[in-house]
């Protein structure tokens, strides 16, 4: 990518609301991202950010969030009853969910499976490394949260184990 397109790409974020732009060339990822002083304003404050006059900068990246959800909404559903009935093995890393090691070999878990702690459930791919996911207890598997080769964010939940 040519250094005069990425100052343009940071031109267009400066100039404009965006709070993150990220665009995937062939082999070259670029991801340039932004914080507001609203945003921090309103996570110390968030009673007085939603009754100010200008939540405008401060709503920037509240779209971004939506479309995560509208890409994967049986994460979001199932979050709430999955926290009553088991353990959440979350994300540590940010990256691409894989649920295999290789697209044409089986998954490392189905719903149903018993696993073991230390057992492999996923890969979850950041910079080019694949980084296995571990379950840290042992149980059945009642839930799998991400559908495969999609995005997640630290610390967002996996799977649900029910402990045996």
């Amino acid at each position: 990518m040519d250094i005069q397109v990425i100052r343009k790409l940071v031109k267009i974020v400066t100039d404009s609301q965006i709070a993150e732009l990220e665009i995937e060339e062939e082999s070259m990822r670029i991801r340039i991202t932004r914080t507001f002083e609203q945003d921090v304003q309103a996570v110390l404050a968030p009673a007085v950010a939603h009754g100010t006059s200008a939540p405008a900068p401060a709503a920037a990246p509240v779209p971004a969030a939506e479309a995560q959800q509208a890409a994967a909404p049986k994460p979001e559903d199932t979050e709430q009853t999955s926290t009553a009935t088991g353990h959440e093995v979350r994300s540590p890393i940010v990256g691409t969910f894989y649920r295999a090691s290789s697209p044409d070999a089986n998954p490392f878990v189905q719903v149903g499976d018993t696993v073991s702690a230390g057992q492999t459930l996923c890969i979850i791919e950041a910079m080019k490394i694949m980084n296995e996911i571990e379950a840290d207890t042992s149980g059945k598997v009642t839930q799998i949260l991400v559908e495969n080769a999609m995005p997640v964010e630290y610390n967002q939940p996996l799977f649900v184990i029910e402990p045996a």
